[in-house]
């Protein structure tokens, strides 16, 4: 039996040697709708909630662990589930999406820009946006 770590484990090597789409630069590029170079909060949730429909083919208005693939890891899903039922509703995952946008705008202009999404924080916003 293969054990969870396992496929954890298995699930990082294959996102980190994966295409880094969007990449930091593409990613201001593909969202930024004001054109000004950076990606604001409501750019990022209007790209996500786009995103939510994308990924919900059964359209019960829900993400699950399948459905996210690989967006969160399973403790990260618990923990942005607060009623605990292992999914994700649209205002949930977008509950998510701000906590990361926020975690990658140390300077709290309120604005991304490629250096800001290329850090650590950057990315794991970035994963939720592919």
């Amino acid at each position: 039996m293969i054990s969870r770590r396992s496929v954890a484990l298995a699930l990082s090597i294959a996102l980190l040697s994966g295409p880094a789409w969007p990449a930091s630069g593409n990613a201001v590029k593909l969202f930024d709708t004001d054109n000004d170079g950076t990606l604001d909060l409501a750019e990022v949730k209007k790209a996500a909630a786009g995103l939510f429909a994308k990924l919900d083919p059964d359209r019960d208005g829900t993400l699950d662990a399948r459905e996210l693939r690989g967006r969160l890891t399973a403790k990260e899903l618990a923990a942005a589930d607060p009623d605990r039922d292992g999914t994700l509703t649209l205002d949930e995952y977008l509950s998510v999406v701000e906590q990361r946008f926020n975690a990658a705008n140390p300077d709290k202009d309120g604005t991304l820009d490629a250096k800001e999404l290329n850090s650590r924080a950057g990315r794991a916003l970035v994963r939720l946006l592919r």
